[in-house]
């Protein structure tokens, strides 16, 4: 596996680290399911470089897959049983039978990320489709950390679509085909997301950050890939934070747009999504837009939040703010475009300047940071070799992304390694990332 490690993981990487790493996996699989060929698949996180809570508005996104992943080692069975475990102790063995109706999970069980695609292989193939024996490997330091706004739920699903299609040989496209059904896979957990996690793990490239417009098209979807500056890399700081997006705060937003979005239709018919203002003056739109409702208001207007959920979790929250939310979005989309502007021309200082604006109108307008963040983004971007840090992911907890000089990594890591969580005194960790490239399937071994 050396050699595909080093190809998969560049000559930067700790290559002996990785190749334990798999090695201690395939002995794991070994030892649980028995001698014979297992197949490996891998699928990265990713870090969001600017465009947040943006995708599931149709709008623009600028993430980069990063080089922790979670791999997936599977075995085909003769049955539609799936039984998967994971190497680390604190997700415990689970089991179930492909069908087109998978009971779900409680929420937030980490088997409900593979048994949404499996629930809609089985719709979509109409088949008998055959189940697996499986074992993920997520753990630190190689893997994708849990909660911390990387998306290692989303890697997870992908990685087990990956393994469900080759095992029934389902012709598998890496394009957007592929990260579309995982995107819709992921709706089985009650989130209404987007699409840009799915995307990023499937389609990006190493060294390069990933354009995409998420608003669909009859010929598909449009993105493209921008090179990162040279001689600068991407430093992820982790506060320790912990948040899960299968909780009502995340879908609490997702229905505060979909009512800025119901409201706008009273004098813009023809809008779906937040997307659809960004060539309308905002002072008309926001005239039409209440900084807040209470539950008791949309009910009195007849407004449906299961409607507007579309049978996804719906929050339990007796108060929507509205206005805030579409101003963040509006502003969002508007900062990734510039940004991508930015970079081609190479004007870095505006770069810096457009992503501490995009932390800030996550932190004011659309609520989703918390003290420490706002710390840890402060101190990176006072450093001089920062190029500009924001937090990144769905916020309430996890990592700000700096975009730096190579060369000051250490200091920066330095100078936020004061920075300590203020429940259990945890300094905040930090570490280099290489944009990676998307997942697939790395090979299959007889053992």
């Amino acid at each position: 596996m050396r050699d595909t490690i080093e190809a998969l993981y560049g000559q930067e990487s700790p290559v002996a680290g990785q190749n334990q790493r798999y090695n201690e996996a395939l002995a794991a699989f070994q030892e649980l399911y028995g001698p014979g060929p297992v197949s490996l698949f891998r699928a990265p996180g990713r870090v969001n470089l600017i465009g947040e809570h943006t995708d599931y508005n149709q709008g623009y996104v600028l993430p980069a897959a990063i080089d922790r992943d979670i791999l997936m080692l599977a075995r085909p069975r003769d049955d539609a049983e799936v039984r998967v475990a994971n190497m680390e102790d604190e997700y415990p063995p689970r089991e179930f039978s492909i069908t087109p109706n998978i009971p779900p999970r409680p929420v937030g069980d980490w088997a409900n990320y593979i048994q949404g695609p499996a629930e809609l292989l089985a719709r979509e193939t109409q088949d008998s489709l055959r189940g697996m024996n499986a074992l993920v490997c997520g753990r630190p330091p190689w893997g994708v950390p849990r909660g911390a706004g990387l998306a290692s739920s989303s890697a997870l699903t992908v990685a087990a679509s990956l393994a469900l299609m080759r095992l029934n040989s389902i012709p598998l496209s890496y394009g957007v085909s592929l990260a579309a059904f995982c995107s819709r896979a992921e709706w089985y957990v009650g989130t209404r997301g987007g699409i840009m996690d799915q995307f990023t793990a499937i389609l990006s490239q190493r060294d390069h950050a990933l354009f995409i417009d998420c608003r669909p098209r009859a010929s598909g979807y449009r993105y493209s890939h921008a090179p990162l500056p040279e001689e600068h890399t991407l430093v992820l700081i982790d506060s320790g934070e912990r948040h899960r997006n299968t909780g009502p705060l995340y879908n609490q937003r997702v229905v505060e747009t979909r009512l800025g979005i119901h409201l706008l239709k009273s004098r813009y018919p023809w809008i779906t999504h937040l997307r659809d203002l960004e060539d309308l003056p905002w002072d008309e739109c926001r005239e039409l837009l209440p900084e807040e409702m209470t539950a008791d208001e949309l009910y009195d207007r007849g407004i449906s939040l299961q409607s507007l959920m579309e049978d996804g979790t719906l929050p339990q929250a007796e108060t929507f703010v509205v206005q805030r939310r579409c101003r963040h979005v509006i502003t969002e989309n508007d900062r990734v475009l510039a940004v991508v502007e930015a970079m081609q021309k190479g004007d870095l200082e505006r770069v810096g300047k457009l992503m501490v604006e995009s932390h800030a109108s996550a932190r004011d307008d659309y609520e989703i940071s918390t003290p420490l963040l706002d710390r840890i983004a402060d101190a990176a971007n006072e450093h001089p070799d920062v190029v500009g840090a924001r937090l990144t992911g769905a916020g309430w907890g996890g990592c700000v992304v700096a975009l730096a000089r190579a060369g000051a990594v250490d200091d920066l890591f330095e100078r936020v390694s004061s920075l300590r969580h203020e429940t259990n005194g945890q300094a905040v960790q930090a570490f280099v990332t290489q944009p990676a490239p998307g997942a697939g399937h790395l090979a299959t071994i007889n053992m």
